[in-house]
């Protein structure tokens, strides 16, 4: 598979990748940072999958639902016809709680003539680390590594046990299901079960896409994008994934592959400010509670990084038994830069408190709490931004002097500011505007070069960084300053290829890097929008989405020749910036 043609299906508790064949080949459970049950997209042979096999007179193609999570894939030979509508059950009781259980329900529905096919059924549990001992226990199947010692998986099916575990040819004479589930049923399963979860699902994607704020353009590619990002919110923590993989290369073949199943705080900050400008602040209020509930309010141990449900420690392991995807290796799990220093974690918290204030009503007690939150991360901006950090880029070698940490640091003290005035604490504020001056006077004089006339990666280099495209976006400068504009046209001459961009071309640890990177593409084009080259913004945004998958899904980078997507998959950061793109075109 060339293009990372899969869809992702999820109940804010975990997922699955499903391919356009209808395999599910990724699936974490019980949650999104779980050990794997199919892995195959990181190991072809030994990783698992469940799927179904049919004869090659069948045409095959997959959409999603309308306005919806739940994946449709049709099996037409001409004669006979059967879809899989694939789903994770997810709706709300009564009472308010969600059912979303780690379960995936495969609903077979029968269209025409008599269809026949193979369920290729091969859990490989705790990412395909020991043997799978898989027995048929009559009302279900089940699967267990070492005696059930460590994990177990369930499959409840009406299609047959033993045809199932012997790969038989199926003759579908009528509608059937399939469930796979973590957990023991208490339940009986039946067809009928499995069709009212359906329906229910259904509608609980159709009624959070309903509450979707509207927009005149690209009201499609919104929608999709936000349910995608939807799909990888953490319900119980309020957590956002930067993406449901792990090890998915930025080039094949080579080693730049790391796990995102965590929570960035700049991705889910990010990510948040556009789901509540949607319409759907509870998404917002959840993440700002994780954040509350995370991070430590009196101390400097804040962290770029943490696990879904507010891990600290993150150790990055190889799982050298796998092959990774097509080749990639190391296949990893956890993350080493959750030890890394960056600067721009304190404006991008900032940002977040701030448009919290703006944007919602906030309980006297979440408003103090908050409060010494602000007040905690301006002491800590104020020791240590004139230090050198790994940037936004999460740089493995030497720390530098980066423009985006160094803009970061500022939006801190600017949104600080705002904060104090909104509350009525003025006590703080002239100080805070003196040291905000001195921020401002430094990246004004540092990062500026004469020679390429632009705002460039770090303080003394000429090399040019996708990132300073957003000092805009903060309210560092103005869209029509002379200096924004012309980094915007530097940064697209030196860094711009076929309207793909690279997010630096300078050497980094691993050597130039020969993808683009998809975000900053999003944000050149929102740029060249703002300083009125919005013909050619639009051009290069309708190319760009042509590079999507089947399904209209992105990853983190495209490969600049084929434009196939790479890296881990599908992308938060990437869809955030789509929806930010196209509402900006609206506003016109």
């Amino acid at each position: 598979m060339d293009n990372l043609n899969y869809g992702i299906i999820g109940n804010c508790q975990s997922c699955a990748l499903i391919s356009d064949r209808a395999s599910i080949d990724w699936c974490c459970l019980p949650i999104f940072d779980s050990a794997s049950v199919f892995a195959k997209l990181l190991d072809e042979k030994k990783g698992g999958s469940l799927g179904f096999e049919v004869d090659e007179s069948y045409q095959v193609h997959q959409e999603y639902l309308w306005q919806t999570n739940i994946l449709k894939t049709s099996f037409d030979n001409g004669k006979d016809a059967f879809q899989v509508i694939d789903f994770m059950p997810r709706y709300q009781h009564q009472d308010g709680t969600y059912y979303a259980p780690p379960d995936i329900i495969r609903f077979i529905r029968l269209l025409n003539g008599k269809p026949s096919f193979k369920v290729i059924y091969d859990p490989r549990l705790e990412y395909a680390s020991s043997p799978v001992f898989t027995t048929d226990e009559g009302k279900y199947i089940c699967s267990q590594t070492k005696d059930g010692k460590y994990d177990s998986l369930f499959l409840y099916s009406d299609l047959g046990n033993q045809a199932i575990l012997d790969g038989e040819n199926i003759l579908l004479e009528d509608n059937a299901f399939i469930l796979v589930s973590y957990h023991e049923k208490l339940s009986e399963q039946s067809l009928d079960r499995s069709y009212l979860k359906f329906q229910r699902t259904k509608t609980y994607w159709m009624d959070w896409s309903d509450k979707t704020t509207r927009y005149p353009l690209y009201q499609d590619e919104i929608i999709r994008s936000a349910l995608t990002l939807k799909a990888l919110t953490y319900e119980k923590s309020g957590a956002v994934l930067a993406a449901a993989t792990t090890s998915l290369p930025e080039t094949i073949g080579e080693v730049r592959n790391w796990d995102y199943r965590f929570c960035w705080i700049r991705d889910a900050s990010m990510v948040i400010r556009v789901i509540s400008g949607l319409g759907h602040p509870y998404s917002a209020k959840k993440f700002l509670q994780f954040v509350i509930d995370t991070i430590p309010d009196k101390d400097e141990k804040i962290q770029i990084m943490y696990g879904i449900n507010g891990e600290r420690e993150l150790t990055e392991n190889f799982l050298n038994h796998l092959n990774g995807y097509q080749g990639s290796k190391p296949v990893r799990i956890g993350n080493a830069a959750y030890i890394q220093r960056q600067n721009d974690i304190y404006g991008i918290l900032m940002e977040v408190i701030y448009r919290q204030f703006v944007q919602f009503e906030t309980s006297l007690e979440n408003r103090e709490e908050l409060w010494t939150i602000v007040k905690g991360i301006t002491k800590i901006v104020e020791q240590h931004w004139q230090e050198p950090d790994k940037g936004i880029w999460e740089l493995r070698t030497e720390d530098r002097h980066f423009t985006f940490s160094k803009l970061l640091c500022w939006v801190a003290i600017d949104r600080a500011i705002q904060v104090g005035k909104i509350i009525g604490k003025t006590e703080y504020l002239k100080h805070w505007r003196e040291l905000r001056a001195q921020i401002y006077t430094d990246i004004y004089q540092h990062s500026w070069s004469d020679k390429v006339q632009a705002y460039t990666q770090s303080f003394g280099s000429d090399d040019l960084d996708a990132s300073t495209l957003l000092m805009e976006q903060y309210g560092f400068i103005e869209a029509d300053d002379p200096r924004f504009i012309s980094t915007v046209q530097a940064t697209e001459r030196e860094l711009c290829r076929d309207g793909l961009m690279y997010r630096y071309k300078n050497q980094d640890d691993f050597g130039e890097p020969s993808s683009s990177f998809t975000i900053c593409s999003f944000w050149l084009i929102d740029s060249l929008h703002k300083i009125g080259e919005k013909e050619k913004a639009r051009k290069y945004f309708d190319q760009l989405l042509s590079y999507s998958n089947h399904l209209g899904l992105f990853s983190e980078d495209i490969d600049f020749k084929t434009k196939r997507l790479l890296g881990n998959f599908p992308q938060a950061y990437s869809h955030l910036a789509l929806i930010e793109t196209a509402i900006n075109f609206s506003k016109d």
